[in-house]
């Protein structure tokens, strides 16, 4: 009975969530992760100061913060489909001005080194998880992601509104607790890196730019389409 139970609820995953759609999430989430943002700079600076292990539990606590992202639009995200279409089309428009405006800090002149942080003093596993925590939950770059950019991706003619939400968010935070461990991981090595080649930083900048850019405008034009069908 109980694989049964598990091979309904997979047949019900794969039935609701369109492939497109994760591929779709998958490269925003990854876009996401690879540009600066508070997450990213909190990370890497605790991994410089402290130390690859104080990266990794501040990175719990930023994860912690995604999931907290995760419930509070699943729990809601199909009631406002449902009573407010037009505000829908808005979080949609609002998604692709937020990717056109990462593109453009992306490629701008003087964009943030993410690799050449503050030093910060020692803080002990509990202050770590609690920091990563509350910069995630405080990190507007987040709260649009699940508020402007993760309904993009929903098909509320599929139904299962919730459930598509659910499995969209989880795909975003593997994606992005992945991209950022690594980063943690390998932060000293990257500034050293990147401090010894500029011109790498450059390149990876424009092509993140490019492929935001790129996604919003695709996302734009066949979203509006299907709106207004």
């Amino acid at each position: 009975m109980d694989e049964l139970d598990t091979l309904d609820t997979l047949d019900t995953l794969t039935s609701a969530v369109d492939g497109h759609a994760v591929l779709g999430i998958a490269a925003v989430a990854l876009g996401m992760a690879l540009s600066p943002g508070p997450n990213m700079i909190y990370l890497v600076s605790r991994s410089i100061s402290q130390g690859r292990r104080a990266g990794l539990v501040s990175l719990t606590g930023v994860a912690t913060g995604f999931l907290v992202y995760l419930v509070a639009v699943t729990a809601g995200v199909a009631a406002v489909f449902s009573v407010v279409p037009a505000l829908y089309t808005g979080i949609k428009l609002a998604g692709v001005g937020y990717l056109l405006w990462l593109a453009w800090k992306a490629v701008k002149p003087g964009g943030t080194a993410v690799f050449a942080p503050q030093q910060l003093p020692p803080d002990p596993p509990r202050r770590l998880f609690a920091m990563g925590f509350l910069t995630c939950l405080l990190n507007p770059k987040i709260a649009i992601m699940y508020v402007s950019l993760l309904p993009q991706f929903v098909a509320p003619e599929r139904g299962h509104v919730a459930l598509q939400s659910l499995v969209l968010g989880l795909v975003q935070i593997v994606i992005a607790v992945g991209v950022n461990g690594l980063i943690a991981m390998t932060a000293g090595g990257i500034a050293g890196f990147l401090g010894r080649r500029p011109a790498w930083l450059r390149v990876q900048r424009y092509v993140m730019g490019t492929v935001l850019a790129g996604l919003a405008v695709h996302i734009a034009a066949d979203r509006a389409k299907a709106v207004a069908v």
